[in-house]
């Protein structure tokens, strides 16, 4: 097998630790000697202990003058775990093959730089692109200060979630719900807008079977802590984590009823209509949160598009139409140009049942 072949084993290792191991990044790794696999591994759940160190362990003396194929530059600074660069030094590896460089400010190269002075060979940019799309939350959160933040939507053709009366259940069908769920799964949170609590008691959860080891926080953006105590939310915050956004100074026996519930209430300064949402993005990344889903509503997909706070749209259409009377996917925000429309581009494509699956990016912003 070939080095391409190798890299791509460790990025669909890294793959799967997406939503998992937040505040960290989603790294794969895997050891050859002698052109056989001698170890591999991702990023534990939590974070630790990191992809290098387990799949070293996994290799024991067969380490000692292999090749490590990893998705991200390997750490060099001391945190809650060692350096991974000693770990790799320690374990006498010839060389590293490294897909892309960390942008956190503690390592950024200085790893690399590391494992050269201690004579090991070091490659680094093969499969720079697929690497980055991985580690991409992280990097905003070290970066950008905010998670990367994915808007998803369920429309119909004509960009409708919901009848005049207010129905939406189910405008796609069941492939693209499960679609869904694992898009749930691959994120480390999933955020509401209270107008969706309200109207569909959402559980927020990833409901496949085996599919995530961890649980996914559920987020509500709700300035006046209107999210019902009976919920589904916070009847079930003592199993899934569940943090409210709100305003400082809301009802203090209000408060207290969903903390004793177990829901963690996050204050954040008011805005118009809701909360800050920039403000709540930076505190999200500040509790470690890499990776968010924005599920709804309307009102909320409308603030973050106005705020230019969406990296990427997973989009689902049904193939129907409902017409102008429906709910519309987003809000008005007060667009008067066509140059001041947020733009993205389309990544990928695909059937989901059905239905179509869309996927877009920022246009201009990468990752």
């Amino acid at each position: 097998m070939s080095d391409l072949d190798h890299m791509r084993a460790a990025l669909a290792l890294a793959r799967r630790g997406l939503g998992r191991c937040w505040p960290n990044p989603a790294v794969g790794c895997v050891v050859v000697k002698d052109g056989r696999v001698v170890g591999r591994a991702t990023t534990a759940p939590g974070g630790r202990p990191h992809a290098e160190t387990q799949a070293l362990a996994m290799a024991g003396d067969a380490a000692r003058g292999a090749v490590v194929y990893v998705t991200l530059e390997p750490c060099c600074h001391h945190g809650a775990t060692p350096p991974c660069t000693d770990a790799l030094i320690a374990a006498g590896v010839a060389r590293v093959v490294v897909a892309t460089v960390d942008q956190d400010v503690r390592v950024s190269g200085a790893g690399l730089a590391q494992l050269r002075a201690a004579g090991i060979v070091v490659e680094k940019g093969l499969l720079s692109d697929e690497g980055c799309a991985i580690a991409a939350g992280f990097f905003h959160r070290v970066v950008h200060g905010r998670p990367l933040v994915t808007l998803k939507l369920a429309t119909t053709l004509d960009g409708r979630i919901a009848t005049k009366t207010g129905e939406s259940q189910w405008i796609t069908g069941e492939p693209a719900r499960r679609m869904a769920h694992a898009l749930r799964g691959r994120n480390d949170a999933v955020m509401a807008g209270v107008g969706t609590v309200l109207a569909d008691d959402p559980e927020l959860t990833c409901r496949i079977p085996e599919f995530k080891d961890t649980p996914t926080v559920r987020v509500v953006a709700d300035s006046h802590l209107r999210t019902p105590l009976m919920s589904r939310l916070v009847a079930t915050a003592r199993i899934e984590p569940t943090w409210i956004l709100t305003r400082d100074g809301a009802d203090p026996a209000r408060r207290a009823a969903m903390q004793n519930a177990g829901v963690t209430l996050i204050d954040v300064d008011a805005a118009e209509p809701g909360v800050d949402l920039a403000q709540s993005l930076r505190a999200l990344a500040g509790k470690g949160i890499t990776r968010l889903l924005v599920e709804g509503g309307a009102s909320l997909a409308a603030a973050l598009l106005r705020a230019d706070l969406v990296d990427h749209l997973a989009w689902f259409h049904a193939p129907c139409v409902m017409g102008g009377d429906g709910w519309p996917a987003a809000r008005p925000f007060a667009v008067e140009s066509l140059a001041g429309m947020p733009r993205f581009v389309r990544a990928s494509a695909l059937p989901a049942g059905e239905d179509f699956y869309s996927e877009f990016r920022r246009a201009g912003g990468g990752d």
